[in-house]
């Protein structure tokens, strides 16, 4: 994919009146500016995320000493900090702009693919931030093999911000503890977070690990929100579990938190799960911002990053070029939603009243243990030519073709019915498909999943439909919708060269869980209702 760096709007903001307003009420008075920067700094705050190409170890299988260890660990460290320096540089010279927090990667400063033994040089021992208040930049000698931490809180106060890292720690452990590893100690993979003034605000134990042997499963879930003086609530928690109910959606059930910071290091899988298609999905989802910062590693597949609302996107993938990326980006401190919204202009376009004609004359249908039995005497106007099977995201996904400038179909499988409805303003020469999946993901992780999806092929052979493609030409409008036995429903909406776009309409109707969009500004990659059921995992 060509490297990306994008900012996404959706329809004017309330903000966006409000400021319009200010301006309208001042018109030819000198001060406007600062009536529009108090507006601003009343409902935003200031964030910064970066994805870091990070040094690593050549060799993570090897023992190595603590001191080694520390030597490389400084040279990722020395980039945090010139990164921490420089969005406080943009701040000082952008008044009302400034930086309040900095979210980095997974796995940024110690790399990945270790062993439990070769990873214990580069672990930091961390007291509970709810049992023990401390500053590690002004209190350095309080607890032994610290050092990383040291460093971040002292990047923290330099900058003036809030900072949020990754690293390896350890915790020492008893015989009479029942889960103590035989070599006596727990090994985690931890998110932590500083205030401004370098305290250890909290910390976050990774839950969902993705193939990591060097660290264990806390024994009890960590569910951590931590509280700002600039925008309220946070939740944290790393990469894998985005896709789990634990920790992140039970977070989220407090309705105080607006806002999540989420290390990552994310390998890239489309057409479904590529890293920025799944962090705009989640805020979608949620009615959330999202601050998420990717490792940046594009030989592996890794990269993508984003500052992420329901209704705006700043977000980087470069699969390209071989350097870091830092994204500033005022953010709402109470996002808008986008979920179940109701737009009276879109409700009257023909489009929108031909679905609910549909969904209001739709026939009568009966499901079995295997497929779904319609009455065949009903009036759908829909001419569905024969499904077939291809494997996409490792899952056996059942497709139908979709041909022609215009058309209505349906495919279904397991219970699971998704339907399309669309219009072309031209055809391209790419075979475009309708998949839908409705049963257990066993690859590379366990979880239960619902799929509607509409997707480019890879080549013009239904062989190629599922295949990995980033580029595409062909423009749609259209409604995709499913009937849903979940609410946990995730929009995807990837269009060509990795750009995102946001859906112009999404939420239930008549049980049935559609997304709506127009107006796409280049050929469409995915388009998809990803459904997770995670009582079935």
């Amino acid at each position: 994919a060509r490297f990306m760096v994008c900012i996404m709007s959706g329809a004017f903001s309330p903000l966006a009146l409000l400021l319009f307003g200010c301006y309208a009420a001042i018109l030819g008075v000198h001060g406007e500016e600062r009536c529009v920067a108090q507006h601003a700094e009343a409902a935003h705050y200031v964030a910064a995320v970066y994805e870091h190409q990070s040094v690593l170890t050549p060799n993570p299988l090897a023992l190595t000493s603590r001191k080694q260890a520390l030597e490389l660990m400084t040279q990722n460290l020395d980039i945090y900090e010139q990164q921490v320096m420089i969005a406080a540089q943009k701040a000082r010279n952008t008044p009302g702009f400034g930086v309040q927090i900095i979210v980095f990667p997974e796995d940024g400063i110690h790399g990945f693919n270790f062993t439990r033994t070769s990873v214990y040089p580069f672990l930091d021992f961390i007291p509970s931030p709810q049992l023990v208040r401390w500053n590690p930049c002004l209190e350095p000698h309080r607890f032994n093999d610290t050092e990383v931490l040291q460093r971040l809180s002292c990047m923290a106060i330099k900058g003036n911000m809030f900072l949020v890292a990754n690293l390896g720690t350890k915790q020492p452990c008893q015989n009479n503890d029942p889960g103590c590893p035989n070599d006596g100690r727990y090994q985690f993979n931890t998110n932590v977070v500083f205030s401004n003034n370098g305290t250890l605000v909290d910390r976050y134990r990774k839950h969902n690990l993705y193939f990591e042997a060097a660290f264990d499963v806390p024994l009890k879930v960590d569910h951590i929100i931590f509280d700002t003086p600039f925008a309220g609530k946070f939740g944290i928690f790393t990469c894998f579990d985005i896709l789990f109910f634990d920790p992140a959606v039970r977070l989220l059930k407090d309705s105080e938190v607006k806002h999540v910071v989420y290390p990552t290091a994310w390998m890239n899988q489309l057409p479904l799960l590529a890293a920025i298609q799944i962090q705009r999905a989640f805020a979608i989802a949620f009615g959330i911002n999202l601050l998420a910062a990717n490792i940046h590693h594009p030989s592996l597949g890794m990269t993508g990053s984003g500052i992420h609302s329901p209704l705006k996107s700043f977000w980087h993938h470069d699969m390209e070029n071989a350097t870091g990326h830092l994204i500033i980006a005022q953010v709402a401190k109470n996002p808008p939603g986008l979920v179940g919204t109701e737009n009276s202009t879109s409700k009257m376009n023909p489009s929108h009243s031909k679905f609910l004609e549909i969904l209001a004359g739709g026939p009568y249908c009966e499901k079995d243990a295997q497929e779904v039995h319609c009455d065949e005497a009903a009036k759908w106007n829909m001419n569905t030519p024969p499904a077939f099977h291809s494997e996409m995201m490792y899952d056996n996904f059942t497709l139908v073709p979709v041909w022609g400038k215009e058309g209505y179909l349906r495919v279904c499988a397991n219970g699971l019915c998704c339907y399309l409805l669309y219009q072309r303003p031209t055809l391209s020469k790419e075979l475009y498909a309708l998949g839908v999946f409705d049963g257990l993901h066993t690859v590379h992780g366990t979880y239960y999943v619902q799929v509607c999806a509409l997707v480019k092929c890879g080549g013009l052979g239904f062989d190629t439909c599922g295949q990995e493609i980033t580029e595409a030409t062909g423009i749609f409008e259209f409604h995709l919708w499913g009937n849903f036995s979940t609410s946990y429903i995730f929009p995807l909406l990837l269009t060509s060269g990795m750009s995102l776009e946001t859906p112009e309409q999404l939420g239930w109707e008549n049980d049935y869980f559609f997304l709506s969009k127009s107006g796409l500004s280049s050929g469409l990659v995915t388009a998809a209702l990803y459904g997770r059921l995670y009582e079935r995992d």
